[in-house]
């Protein structure tokens, strides 16, 4: 039977072959390139089909079913019931930036309120339209540094997301921009490792960074500043801004990464919404585009697309990045989560994941064999070193429906004894203690 997804005839098909000139539409490769045998099964039909991934669907656990202190960049909070409702009117029914982007002016009104809310959020001046996802706006922010100090030499400060570090490698190595790394310590962070480097475009640091540490960005600033460059501030977490000072009024001259924490699900790893936000001196070099709001005509409110910066609309030499969208879905959801949640909304959820963190890490230290790792102050985010690792510890542990948090010696081979743990306020005050519970069994 035809499925939904080629609704074409037989006699279609042979039609639109016939006026091609070839018998079938793998003709045109070279047999070489097509000499190979995949041995799929039969076609199956709509239900078999549906049957099938439903059984192979059933075999995932989500979240939800499990108790999960994991993060690292990708944080659980709750999701207003409201929200998927308003994201899925059919004003908004498509994901993607509009071309003709003035007759959608519920969408580029959704791209300002979500520009208006970065800069809020960040304390900065400008913000574009989201980039594709915190790793990539990393590396966005790396070159319009680049571009706008007219130098090379980026510094990389430990405790950055690691694999945010390697998509900066691979932009890096094709730009040739030279990436300066230290190794990771445990105190706080010393920018005076990068003494030794001329004329540093910038520095680049996460807040809180990817061991959960909240660094000293006043003093970072002042560090940077004072050698003619610029201070990146890199976030995976914008609830942590309910509590936490805003970057932009600690000296950041851009502050980007990652949005997902508000409202988006975490999804198996994405689609995410990154973003980027800068002071309006730096204007002409912000990658991607950005929304404004004016009067049209008549005198009534209007917006329309004011910076657009890629090479589809200007000379490409002219260009600063070849970002072609935005994470137009990702962002209307980020967008309508901060409207529902409001400012003491905000305020009071940071509070819950820093209050209820901060007692976990407290019951856990008091365990024999385990302390805290890293001694700078931290947001919703630890690190726990455990004496003899904790590798049999994980197994047995999930065993038993629980993720305590994330072995960070794949990152970081030093850490072999250390564990990530991740509190918000999905985790209720039953699932702290059945943690403290475990743990507390097997350290016995």
């Amino acid at each position: 039977m035809h499925t939904p997804y080629l609704a074409h005839t037989d006699a279609e098909r042979e039609a639109m072959l016939a006026s091609t000139g070839y018998s079938d539409l793998f003709s045109p490769i070279p047999p070489p390139l097509r000499d190979f045998s995949l041995q799929l099964p039969p076609a199956l039909s709509e239900l078999e089909l549906q049957q099938e991934l439903s059984r192979l669907a059933a075999r995932n656990r989500h979240a939800g079913e499990q108790l999960s202190f994991l993060g690292a960049g990708a944080y659980r909070h709750y999701i207003p019931a409201a929200l998927p409702t308003l994201a899925g009117r059919s004003e908004f029914l498509t994901a993607y930036t509009p071309y003709q982007a003035e007759v959608s002016q519920g969408t580029l009104q959704v791209i300002y309120e979500f520009q208006s809310a970065l800069c809020t959020l960040t304390g900065m001046e400008i913000a574009n339209a989201s980039t594709y996802e915190g790793a990539t706006a990393c590396a966005e922010a790396m070159t319009m540094a680049c571009r706008i100090t007219r130098r090379e030499n980026v510094l990389l400060a430990p405790g950055l997301h690691p694999e945010y570090r390697e998509v900066m490698q691979s932009y890096a190595a094709a730009l040739d921009i030279p990436l300066h790394e230290t190794p990771l310590q445990q105190g706080a962070f010393d920018p005076g490792v990068f003494d030794a480097v001329e004329a540093p475009a910038a520095l680049m640091v996460q807040y809180p960074d990817f061991l959960g540490r909240i660094p000293d960005l006043q003093v970072l600033s002042d560090w940077i500043h004072a050698r003619g460059g610029l201070l990146v501030v890199v976030m995976n977490d914008l609830v942590s801004l309910g509590l936490l000072e805003a970057p932009g009024h600690l000296g950041a001259d851009i502050v980007t990464g990652e949005a997902q924490a508000l409202g988006n699900s975490l999804s198996y790893g994405g689609p995410y919404v990154g973003f980027l936000t800068a002071r309006e001196a730096h204007i002409r070099q912000m990658p991607g585009r950005m929304c404004g709001m004016t009067q049209d005509q008549n005198g009534e409110r209007a917006y329309t697309l004011v910076l657009q910066t890629r090479e589809q609309h200007i000379r490409r030499e002219k260009a600063t990045s070849n970002i072609c969208t935005n994470q137009g879905l990702n962002a209307l959801i980020a967008t309508i989560w901060l409207a529902l949640i409001g400012k003491q909304g905000l305020q009071e959820l940071a509070q819950i994941c820093y209050q209820r963190s901060h007692y976990l890490a407290s019951q856990l230290i008091a365990l024999p064999g385990i302390s805290r790792w890293g001694g700078q102050p931290f947001f919703h985010e630890f690190v726990l070193q455990r004496e003899g690792g904790w590798g049999e510890i994980l197994q047995r542990l999930e065993a038993q429906g629980c993720l305590p948090g994330l072995a960070l010696q794949r990152w970081y081979p030093e850490l072999d004894s250390h564990l990530l743990v991740n509190v918000t306020e999905m985790h209720s005050p039953q699932d702290l203690e059945r943690l403290i519970s475990l743990l507390t069994d097997l350290s016995a």
